[in-house]
């Protein structure tokens, strides 16, 4: 889920780039960072699903 948020993200900053727009702070340089957190996070596995996978199959 979150590398689709990053896909989202990486989108919304290509068109801010091509189209020269920013709106404020939030600029392609904001949408680019956000991306690369939550690309960062997906890869470290945050979301990935339940964490008390490995205690079912203790069981």
């Amino acid at each position: 889920m979150l590398a689709v948020v990053a896909a989202v993200l990486f989108l919304i900053a290509l068109v801010f780039e091509l189209a020269s727009l920013t709106l404020g702070p939030a600029g392609a340089l904001a949408f680019i960072t956000a991306g690369l957190l939550c690309l960062a996070l997906h890869l470290v596995g945050v979301g990935a699903g339940s964490s008390n996978s490995w205690w079912r199959s203790r069981l």
